[in-house]
């Protein structure tokens, strides 16, 4: 498994590929999120996966698109809550500089009483580049729940590799 994914890893490196943030570039980002940062105060333990994948309309303009997956641990019996999430948004690279800020609309699928959820999801973060082609980001975010404030809206950290190609 560890040479499947190093063998994976160097080939996405070693593509040609033009600057990170010009027109025409691909973008493809695996991210844990959560992280234990929620309004709920029965919840004990936050966590998720994301992956994205994005495309580069404009020199610094990315559009993307992102899939991903949130467990939270709740005191109490058989009360844990699992949510599928898929949405679409746009990203601004500021200076290109790695400085990015991002907004996006996602649609939210619980095992919970109120189960679906409509989230408007800004978001900053950073590229600290490894090299020309993968790096590491980290960023806040906001899940804004349009339509069950209290019970949806969230606040969490993101931390990911993306890769440019």
């Amino acid at each position: 498994m560890k040479k499947t994914i190093l063998t994976l890893l160097l080939a996405v490196c070693s593509l040609g590929v033009s600057a990170q943030f010009e027109k025409g570039t691909k973008y493809v980002n695996a991210s844990l999120s959560g992280l234990n940062m929620s309004y709920s105060k029965d919840a004990k333990f936050t966590f998720g996966l994301d992956a994205t994948a994005g495309y580069f309309l404009q020199d610094a303009w990315m559009l993307y698109g992102r899939f991903g997956y949130d467990h939270q641990y709740v005191k109490g019996k058989d009360n844990d809550v699992n949510n599928v999430n898929i949405g679409a948004g746009a990203r601004y690279y500021i200076r290109q500089n790695g400085l990015y800020l991002a907004c996006g609309l996602k649609y939210e699928h619980a095992n919970r009483e109120k189960g679906d959820y409509l989230d408007l999801t800004p978001e900053v973060g950073y590229c600290f580049y490894l090299n020309n082609h993968v790096s590491v980001e980290p960023s806040v975010y906001y899940d804004l729940c349009l339509n069950h404030f209290s019970a949806g809206s969230k606040v969490g950290l993101r931390i990911g590799f993306g890769f440019y190609f």
